[in-house]
This record gives structure tokens, sequence and C-alpha cells, in this order.
């Protein structure tokens, strides 16, 4: 049988503009965007925006999920199930899960736990157990010395789609500044100076022991398996050429105005935190994602560790920077990511698309998400 699902006085968001009237749904998808509607059963926005679903490519949330404690271990689909539950109902309809890939000292987790929560998810997909549509995001810390071992336990995995490379040993790309490095990890680890001292020095080892080689081998992989390959925390001109030269996409959360604007240049897409639009500035010192807008310099915004940024950012945006509409802004957290993984049949709301769509209403200038839809069925 045929589901309809119709969507009246609405302020529908479109990729240019915003339009005042009615979606309608067929089959999960959008078949019709026009003015009033003769259909008969039709629900009431009541002058809501409707926008597309988002489409979340970098979030660090479920490891949350399944270790909330030092030596806590939850039930991995249980974590799934939470995780999945809080993306839903910020507005995040297509999520990439990130899983992180190369243990370092400060990790509690193992590969194991990782295939487990993988496991999970494509349990959860398959059985039709969750709301939002789950891929995987495998962030590669290159520095360590499994990474590429642990990166080869996710070759045969259909939902990877995406892969960053990332290196977060002293006086590299995010931690460029020792002082901000030893604020972070110092702290985070209850270390003495002495211990600091050596455990800045090992790092330093293992990144110029590892990260090349496993730069290498990854990005290789990547290309043969089709998977999206991101570069992470670019800080200069020379990280910029090194991504081009590996294939890189996207450039995520560069962490200067210069690596920014040479990846733009290069035609990667730039992607930003969206706490960081929130927030008004990087809590590293680095540079400010409105900054990069302002300038033209910004594709894609990602929730990173807290979900609901993601929705909030781009209503920020729309209202913060004059040059860039709100239409603009949504496309960031969907359109835009859809397009740099391939989705190309979500993202906007367009006659043939995926109905994946939210109902939002603004409050004290903070979206409130009252319905979610994924391929017009309710699941918020």
């Amino acid at each position: 049988m045929m589901s309809e699902l119709v969507l009246k006085n609405a302020r529908i968001v479109l990729a240019d503009e915003v339009v005042d009237g009615t979606v309608q749904v067929r089959d999960g998808r959008i078949e019709d965007i026009g003015g009033q509607t003769a259909v008969a059963v039709a629900e009431d926005m009541d002058g809501d925006f409707v926008i597309p679903g988002l489409v979340e490519l970098h979030t660090d949330h479920l490891e949350g999920h399944y270790a909330p404690r030092p030596k806590v271990r939850w039930n991995p689909f249980a974590a799934v199930l939470a995780h999945d539950a809080q993306i839903c109902s910020s507005g995040i309809t297509t999520v990439f899960d990130a899983l992180r890939i190369g243990m370092d000292e400060d990790a509690e987790l193992s590969v194991e736990d990782m295939r487990k929560l993988a496991d999970a998810i494509d349990d959860g997909c398959r059985n039709d157990r969750l709301r939002a549509d789950h891929y995987l995001h495998l962030r590669c810390e290159v520095s360590a010395s499994d990474c590429f071992s642990g990166f080869s336990e996710f070759e045969d995995d259909s939902r990877v789609k995406l892969a960053s490379l990332m290196d977060h040993s002293p006086g590299q790309r995010q931690f460029r500044n020792l002082e901000a490095y030893s604020i972070y990890y110092q702290g985070k680890l209850k270390m003495s100076d002495e211990a600091f001292k050596a455990f800045c020095e090992k790092r330093i080892a293992d990144s110029e022991a590892n990260s090349d080689r496993n730069r290498k081998a990854i990005s290789e992989a990547c290309r043969d398996l089709g998977i999206v390959l991101a570069s992470h925390d670019d800080a200069t001109l020379e990280h910029v050429d090194e991504a081009v030269e590996q294939g890189i996409q996207v450039a995520e959360f560069p962490t200067t105005f210069e690596a920014a604007r040479a990846s733009k240049q290069a035609g990667l897409a730039v992607l930003m935190g969206a706490p960081n639009v929130v927030r008004g500035g990087s809590h590293s010192g680095n540079v400010a994602a409105g900054e990069l807008a302002e300038h033209g310099l910004l594709d894609i915004l990602s929730s990173d560790y807290i979900p609901f940024s993601l929705i909030q950012s781009a209503f920020a945006l729309g209202e913060r920077v004059d040059s860039i509409t709100l239409p603009e802004a949504i496309c960031m957290v969907s359109k835009n990511p859809a397009r740099s993984c391939g989705l190309d049949d979500r993202g906007e709301i367009a006659v043939g698309k995926r109905a994946d769509l939210v109902r939002v209403c603004v409050d004290h200038h903070v979206p409130v998400v009252r319905t979610v839809w994924r391929e017009g069925r309710r699941v918020a």
C-alpha cells in the first residue's frame, strides 16, 4: 500500500529560498512542494519551519554511551539505541558514527570495542530498530602503531563511508601550541610535569615512527574501497598539499585561516565544528568557524561532541552572519555533507528526494525540534 504524508502551512526551507506552503510525500519520497492543498488529511505546521533532515559526518557521541565511566562498559546495543534517540531528537536523520581506530595512551577502549559498536549499529539498522540512518566514520589516529591493523578490521564493512587521518601528538596540527596540549592532556590524565614530559616524548616518537606509513597505507586502501577520505586539524599549507596528494576530499576542522583557505582553493569541502559556531570560537584557541563563514570558506558543520549543536549552529549562522542566508546555513548541515559523501538522494527538500524532514520553531533564538520524519515515517 502507498503511504502519504502532507505537511501544510509550513515555512519550507529549500536549498536557495524559504517558501510558504505544503510538502506532499508519497512512499518516502517528496512528491510535490506547493501552495494550498486540497488533501483532506494534512498535518498543520502552524507556520513552523520545515527543513531537510540533518546529515552528521563526525560525532564522537556514541563512545560516551558505551563507556560512560572509566572501566564501565554498557551493553553495546543499548548504547547505540540511546545515542540514536538523542541524534534523531536533534533533527539528525543521517549520521556517520565516528569510531576511533589506532589506540593511544589515553584510549581506554580497544578495536574490539569499536567492532562491537559497529556490529550493534548494523544489527539495529538491519532489524529496523534505529530512528536515524547510520553509517560509519573511522577516525584513524595515524601516530598509533596499531592504526592500520585496526583499520583492516573494517575493510569489509559496507557501512564505512568516511575515514579521517588524524595526529594528536604534541606540536602537530590541533596542538601546535604545547601549552594548549598541556592543559588538555596533563589535566585530563592527571600527570606530574615529569610524567607529562615523558608522555610527550613518547607521543612524538610514535608519530615520527608511524604517521607517514599509516597515512599512505590508509589513503591507498580508501581509494581502492571507495571510502571518502578526510584530513583532520590541518594547520599549514604543507598539510593541505599533503592532503591533496593523498586524495583527501573533506578538510575537517582546519585550525588556521590559511589552511582553510588553501583547502577551499584546492577543492576540498571545509568542515568545522558546530560547537565552535555556537560558542563563538574554538575551545582550543584555533580559528573561529564564524570567521571562515564570513569569508565564504565554510561548507559543512559537524556536531562533534554535542548532537544538538548541529541544528543550533545552522540557525545561529543564519542570524549572525549577514552574508549567509538561512537556506545556505541549512545546506551546511544537510545538502553539503550529504553530497560530500555521495548521498545524492537526501539533504534537501526537492521533488524526488527522500522525505527526511524536520519541523522546527525558534524560541529565544534556539531552534526547537518538534517532529522528525525519516523517509516519510515519523521517528521523533
